[in-house]
């Protein structure tokens, strides 16, 4: 076969290639795009309920928060103020954390889906026992998401607000938060929540990859135990029960990937030698 037929079919198969993640692309998109235009109508759900929920102290966490204060007979849980408003301190500030904010929502809603629209993508070209390997990809990857954006929004983001509204350099310096710093900093904790959660995936296809072992882990837990612990105590007013209500998760995390990565290492092996009996 002449030289310029082999490259001109090849460029054909790099351009179809193209084509097929284009379309991919574009029908993520669609789905972000049609989960951020209800977001955007459902202005009061949106922005009353959800995301400026945890800027009140009726808010599902702070009630419960509240209730085991109660049962264990202290204060020191229970968050019953927050000392700080909410303004909007540019003409288009409103409108414009109207439009972020609901596109974001859109790509927390739509997440699912668009990731296996991209794994449809990958998964033709990996080897049979790779595809096998990452078998279930979409959805713990989509499970781990959503759990880390609930734990988000319902743990760290109302800790967090709690803490920020309170520090104060001097009590004659009031806390007036701008719209826009205020949606930030929950879109930013939640969707850093959502990634964070990730961790045992990452884990898996790292010790797939022979990148790190279980006993890299076990060797760095300490350092990982610190790490999480001075995270906490970042995130949560200067209390333990606080720092330890954030850190339980993080610590699980962790653990869980420690026994995953054995898993492919006991799995891999016992492959081997059955290879070898054979």
């Amino acid at each position: 076969m002449p030289l310029d037929q082999i490259e001109d079919e090849i460029e054909m198969t790099f351009l179809d290639h193209l084509e097929e993640l284009r379309w991919h692309l574009i029908r993520s998109l669609a789905a972000i795009m049609v989960f951020a235009v209800a977001a955007f109508f459902a202005k009061t759900l949106v922005f009353h309920t959800i995301l400026l929920g945890p800027s009140r102290v009726d808010f599902w966490t702070y009630e419960m928060l509240c209730k085991l204060s109660d049962i264990l007979k202290s204060e020191a849980l229970c968050i019953d103020e927050l000392p700080f408003i909410i303004q909007s301190r540019k003409m288009t500030g409103q409108f414009s954390m109207h439009v972020t904010s609901s596109f974001v929502i859109g790509i927390i809603c739509a997440f699912p889906y668009a990731f296996w629209e991209i794994w449809r993508f990958i998964k033709p070209g990996l080897y049979p026992r790779e595809r096998k390997a990452a078998r279930g990809a979409t959805f713990f990857v989509s499970l781990l998401f959503i759990l880390g954006v609930v734990f988000g929004y319902f743990i760290v983001t109302p800790i967090s607000i709690n803490f920020l509204s309170n520090y104060q350099l001097d009590p004659t310096i009031l806390n007036e938060f701008d719209i826009i710093s205020y949606i930030s900093t929950v879109i930013t904790l939640v969707l850093a929540c959502g990634i964070l959660f990730q961790l045992p995936i990452v884990v898996y296809f790292l010790t797939k990859a022979g990148l790190i072992t279980p006993q890299i882990l076990r060797t760095y837990r300490r350092h990982a135990i610190i790490v999480i612990l001075i995270l906490g105590a970042m995130l949560t007013p200067p209390d333990p029960f606080s720092q330890i209500l954030i850190a339980i998760p993080l610590l699980g995390l962790y653990q869980v990937s420690i026994y995953i990565s054995a898993r492919v290492i006991k799995k891999e092996a016992t492959t081997e030698i059955q290879k070898v009996d054979e």
